[in-house]
């Protein structure tokens, strides 16, 4: 028998460390070779690393959220065989996180038992006493999941959960298969983590804490929002677009074409408009070397269409927007977006956008400032639609769907005028939409 030491592969793109997010195995497993035995993460893509022999685990070289270098021991596998770790060659050195792996994995050697408490004397009728302060740990208890089941919850609860700090594995689900409902967020944050219909105190004190280590997806997102945020000047400006004439063209094609070709959104003529009034603004489709000190323009647009995920925001990357038309762009859209949320999107798809596009939906609020995708230039951000009372031409007040375009630049690169002539172009387009099929 020899012992195999599996090293953190060098997976390209000059990436010189990764971070670990999930095992696959633990000590006393066997695996088999091409198995895949951990997931890591470099700054753009999480990447399973396969096994590349047929052994037995012995240790593990680090826990989920330590970060490794390349070249780093990763996994150690007993093997048939001399193996390629040489039993004269001093082992290297236990980190922390590896010895309290293996000390969970293997029992202890020699467990004194603790001496058994007294038996309590049973009485006839005990007498009530008072329950102490809710804390954290009546909320693990509110709901018994087994370990690795996913609650069943639509997006809009997912997002209102995470919104109000709920963890949805402890809230009772009252719809069918036990969906957790919007009512059942409710029950739980008014009966301090009991499931609905068991009544409780809103006013009960408090006093339970939680810590969430910031790993994997997470810990990347405050990474390039602060690198972002350091880096970059940012400047924001907001314009309010009239889309009544849109929005009724949306509802026409859809009319016409939804059956055949797919239903429409709105982000595909926006996307539209931006590819169109980027011709005229170059220095907007671009990105920043700060540190070579140069910028790159683009003919090919690039888009970033920011997603949310359970995992996070994720900014997969629509290529070539500017040879798509409106269905083929809807496509694409729900293509690149879905693959982000099922983890499924290939490493290339996740980078190199040149411009942003983000929406919240209808919970895009009336303005927001977003932060821009280093190292681009500019983001785009879209507002929620709203039916407001405007003056017409001949003074009559008319009902009109309104919407803000909320957008930021990076002020080293894109001036103050260029950036309100470029968002300008956009309201035209948008504002007048047979213009987007004019070339």
């Amino acid at each position: 028998m020899g012992i195999y030491v599996i090293r953190m592969p060098d997976i390209g793109e000059g990436i010189a460390e990764v971070e670990l997010v999930a095992w696959h195995v633990q000590p006393g497993d066997t695996v088999a070779e091409d198995q895949p035995i951990a997931d890591v993460m470099t700054d753009k893509a999480t990447v399973e690393i396969p096994a590349h022999v047929h052994g037995k685990v012995l240790a593990l070289g680090g826990a989920v959220g330590q970060v490794l270098a390349v070249g780093a021991e990763l996994v150690r596998l007993e093997v048939e065989g001399e193996g390629n770790f040489k039993e004269n060659q001093a082992p290297a050195p236990a980190s922390q996180a590896q010895v309290a792996i293996e000390s969970v994995a293997k029992p202890p050697a020699a467990a004194v038992p603790a001496p058994a408490a007294p038996a309590p004397s049973p009485t006839p009728s005990p007498v009530p006493t008072p329950a102490p302060a809710r804390s954290a740990a009546p909320r693990a208890a509110a709901v018994a999941r087994s370990p690795g089941e996913r609650p069943l919850a639509s997006p809009a609860v997912r997002r209102l959960a995470q919104d109000r700090g709920i963890d949805l594995r402890f809230v009772h689900g009252s719809g069918p298969a036990g969906q957790i409902r919007h009512e059942d967020l409710d029950a739980y944050m008014a009966g301090a983590g009991q499931p609905a219909g068991q009544g409780g105190s809103q006013y009960v004190q408090r006093h339970g804490e939680e810590q969430i280590p910031v790993i994997g997806l997470r810990r990347k997102i405050a990474q390039k929002m602060q690198e972002a945020k350091r880096r970059i000047p940012h400047f924001s400006y907001v314009e309010e677009i009239d889309v009544t004439e849109l929005e009724q063209l949306r509802q026409r094609l859809n009319q016409l074409h939804g059956a055949t070709r797919g239903k429409l959104t709105l982000l595909p003529f926006l996307a539209r408009a931006m590819v169109l009034a980027l011709r005229d603004f170059p220095q907007i489709n671009a990105r920043y070397d700060d540190e070579a000190g140069t910028v790159t323009r683009y003919e090919a647009v690039h888009l970033g269409v920011a997603t949310q995920t359970d995992a996070g925001l994720m900014v997969p990357v629509l290529r070539h927007a500017e040879s798509l038309d409106l269905w083929s762009c809807a496509a694409a859209i729900t293509r690149v977006a879905e693959g982000a949320r099922t983890g499924k999107a290939a490493r290339e798809e996740l980078s190199g956008s040149t411009i942003t596009l983000t929406s919240l939906g209808a919970l895009g609020g009336i303005a927001s400032t977003p932060v821009i995708n280093h190292p681009e230039v500019a983001i785009v951000g879209v507002n929620r639609m709203v039916q407001r009372p405007m003056f017409g031409s001949d003074g009559q007040v008319v009902a009109r769907q309104l919407m803000n375009l909320s957008s930021s630049f990076d002020h080293r690169v894109v001036d103050g005028m260029d950036a309100a002539r470029f968002i300008q172009a956009m309201r035209a387009l948008l504002e007048t939409p047979a213009l987007l099929f004019v070339e």
